[in-house]
């Protein structure tokens, strides 16, 4: 599929906001450390909550939903969903422990709290392994999302796919550097808007197409199993899932709900806060606001951005 000029103007004109916003704060960033990490710890809830949801939501963030639901079902979302609770913990207990304690990063909380050699250490493998490691991999799969679906919609070249994800690639960097955190939480919050606007239009005309007649024609075109909102729990645990749906033994459900939600490390679902949450919870105006702004990211994460994605899964 090529693009109209029209098309152009569109993807022309969202870079150029993306830039102008980076150019509309570069000054109040460069007053200080904290202006520029933290926003002035100014933010209110509703700015610092949409950043925490919009920085969640990448190429790859629709893509991975949609494969869940396609091969269990909605059922197949409590993969993901069990962080949840984790994310609860972060809200009630830690967010505003978050803003009290006044730091500007997550890693000054480790000098602060720890000691000698061995917090040293700790602060340098968290530094190398968090700042390096996954951060690379994590770029790396929201690209190839990215790629993948440039190849699908525009059947462009892989070359030519490289190039467009290293333009998008260094626009981000200019202008997220120019205007640190509160820039970016006001990018993220448009950027946010405008992305859940399309998936919603999207799932929107995807279930009154032709082929699916809307939300009764999909209810009647699918298996029973693809709308079970819960997934199957039985006591055997050699069992595969059941026609489709997510099916869990016992053990494998108590390993989600009371060991894999904090036990386990996933970008934006820290138990107890960390990386880009944290961030954002300690950029807020308040205590107040800093527990307004994650109980809001948990809501938008959990209950309402997947479900336009859900339905278009639900369609394919």
């Amino acid at each position: 599929m090529g693009l109209h000029y029209t098309d152009w103007l569109v993807i022309g004109s969202f870079m150029a906001l993306s830039l102008w916003i980076g150019l509309r704060y570069k000054n109040q960033a460069s007053t200080g450390l904290a202006a520029y990490f933290l926003g002035g710890r100014n933010l209110p809830w509703y700015i610092a909550g949409t950043s925490m949801v919009a920085t969640t939501f990448a190429a790859d963030t629709p893509l991975a939903v949609t494969e869940l639901v396609g091969q269990s079902g909605i059922a197949g979302n409590w993969l993901w969903w069990n962080f949840l609770l984790g994310g609860m913990l972060t809200t009630f207990f830690f967010a505003r422990l978050w803003r009290r304690a006044g730091i500007l990063t997550d890693v000054e909380l480790i000098e602060i709290r720890y000691s000698g050699r061995a917090a040293a250490f700790l602060r340098m493998f968290r530094a190398l392994y968090l700042g390096l490691f996954m951060n690379c991999l994590i770029i790396g799969w929201v690209n190839v999302a990215l790629m993948s679906i440039l190849e699908v919609f525009f059947g462009i070249s892989r070359e030519e796919q490289l190039l467009f994800v290293g333009l998008a690639m260094v626009i981000v960097m200019i202008y997220s550097s120019m205007s640190g955190l509160l820039g970016v939480a006001i990018t993220d919050v448009v950027q946010f808007v405008i992305a859940m606007t399309g998936c919603v239009i999207l799932a929107v005309l995807v279930v009154n197409s032709d082929k699916i007649g809307g939300i009764s024609g999909l209810k009647a075109q699918l298996p029973a199993w693809s709308l079970d909102f819960f997934p199957q729990i039985t006591k055997d645990s050699s069992v595969s899932n059941i026609a489709g749906t997510l099916t869990l033994s016992f053990g494998a459900f108590l390993a989600y709900t009371s060991v894999q939600w904090w036990a386990s490390w996933y970008p934006g679902a820290e138990p107890g806060g960390g990386g880009y949450i944290a961030q954002r919870m300690m950029s807020a105006k308040d205590e107040k606001h800093a527990l307004y702004a994650t109980l809001f990211f948990q809501i938008a994460h959990y209950c309402i951005r997947p479900w336009p994605w859900i339905l278009v899964g639900l369609c394919a």
